[in-house]
């Protein structure tokens, strides 16, 4: 059985504007794969929370965070504006479960993740509540991506928990920089400067590598979106050691890794990854409850070097791309458009690196790792494949995600462009390199200066 409950809401701001970057960004994600592309979580309810609780949380998340009640419009040219509402009425789903009401709600998260929004007349934040003979047991939440990010939900979940205990109300002022703020100081000049300055980094760099990245495959698999979950708890002690030598963070490691693994499976040379940047060091956006990620160019030249190289390599090119990570996507458009013109042929950035784990600003120095204890870990590794979709992803996108002691590298490819072998050996490729250079300094990374751009 379904019940709906209305939940009226009204907050503070409203209007129609301009995309943010961060969600012109993320709208093009989503255009590419067809998704709404939503951050879902699935909650265990504390004993004693009812209908109401859930209902007034509902009402205080839509009425205190703009992004939650941005929607959108089309213009004449069909490109998307956001709409955002100061009141409106949402609806809270609950669903009384027969059998485990767990089940039930990992059932209700699958539906969220295959399922579409309608952008311009739903609300971006949607939540159903599991009910077991009478009593609420689970809360299924989903948030459209272009509503916010993964440090926009922390940021959330911390305003969220500095509240009264009493009253309930916040302690602090509304988070900053909602996206229709965003929008607007996105069109200053001093915005469009560092929009230009980005752009010319982009253009320099994409000047210097073939435009592309794959080779087409002859068998296209059917479906054709494959994904590859890698769980290796050597790599994460080969990343820690390799970092307690160069001091530079876990992240880079893995990074070099990718890089050097992909040169070796693609045969292309210097390698183009676009690295995920959270935009959170600039002004205003620390505490913004919205999408303001956007991704940064690295072009890594690993041939002929060691993998320590490789390693100082990925941290200087990281740290540039960073830098250079906030600008205008439509520009962004034009640039490659016209590069691709000028060459001859469409140039391919569709090759992706988000380091999502959490624990990555503290894990960084490690303890040396004996060759023994990298032995040891080897067996431990684990492969497992996601059933594939015909629904699109990236081209390649590689995500490293948190796992007690261990790392675990999500990889997803189109297999018109990289095989499902490829794959693979890209993700045992990136484990051999970093266990080998956990214990010797001077070990290469087995990439031909001479390899060529894949036809």
């Amino acid at each position: 059985m379904i019940e709906r409950i209305l939940v009226p809401f009204e907050g503070e701001g409203s209007g129609t504007d301009e995309l943010s970057w961060g969600q012109g960004e993320i709208w093009r994600a989503m255009q590419r794969h067809r998704s709404w592309m939503p951050l879902i979580n699935v909650t265990p309810l504390t004993a004693g929370t009812t209908i109401e609780d859930i209902a007034t949380e509902l009402r205080f998340r839509m009425s205190r965070y703009q992004s939650m009640r941005t929607r959108l419009t089309f213009d004449a040219g069909d490109r998307p504006r956001q709409v955002v509402s100061g009141s409106g009425v949402t609806t809270l789903e609950i669903i009384d479960a027969d059998g485990d009401p767990a089940a039930a709600a990992a059932a209700i998260e699958s539906q969220y993740a295959e399922t579409d929004l309608d952008l311009v007349n739903d609300w971006p934040l949607r939540i159903t509540v599991i009910r077991h003979q009478g009593t609420p047991t689970h809360m299924v939440s989903a948030v459209c991506h272009l509503a916010i990010d993964l440090f926009g939900t922390l940021a959330m979940t911390a305003d969220l928990a500095d509240r009264d205990p009493r009253t309930g109300q916040p302690r602090a002022p509304t988070p900053p920089m909602p996206p229709l703020e965003q929008a607007r100081r996105q069109r200053a000049p001093a915005a469009r400067r560092v929009s230009d300055t980005a752009l010319r980094y982009w253009e320099n760099l994409l000047k210097t590598v073939p435009p592309r990245r794959f080779a087409n495959q002859a068998s296209q698999r059917q479906p054709r979106y494959w994904q590859a979950r890698f769980d290796s708890p050597a790599l994460y002690l080969a990343a820690r050691a390799i970092d307690a030598r160069n001091q530079v963070g876990a992240s880079p490691v893995l990074l070099a890794a990718v890089a050097v693994a992909l040169a070796r499976v693609t045969a292309s040379n210097p390698v183009l990854v676009r690295v995920v940047v959270s935009n959170r060091f600039r002004p205003g956006l620390a505490q913004s409850v919205s999408q303001v990620s956007q991704t940064g160019l690295c072009v890594i030249d690993v041939a002929d070097i060691t993998f320590d190289e490789a390693v100082a390599r990925a941290w200087r090119s990281s740290m540039a791309a960073y830098k250079h990570a906030y600008y205008d996507p439509v520009q962004l458009d034009e640039l490659v458009a016209r590069l691709s013109r000028e060459q001859g042929e469409e140039i391919d950035i569709n090759c992706y690196y988000n380091d999502r784990r959490m624990q990555a600003p503290r894990d960084s120095a490690g303890p040396a790792c004996a060759e023994q204890d990298l032995r040891a870990a080897l067996p431990h590794t684990t492969l497992r494949w996601d059933p594939p979709v015909d629904r699109p992803s990236e081209r390649f996108f590689v995500h490293a995600d948190d796992e007690p002691g261990s790392v675990t590298i999500v990889m997803s490819a189109d297999t018109k462009y990289i095989s499902p072998g490829d794959m693979e050996a890209c993700l045992r490729g990136m484990e051999e390199i970093a266990v080998a250079a956990a214990t010797d300094l001077a070990a290469p990374t087995h990439v031909s200066p001479g390899q060529k751009q894949p036809r």
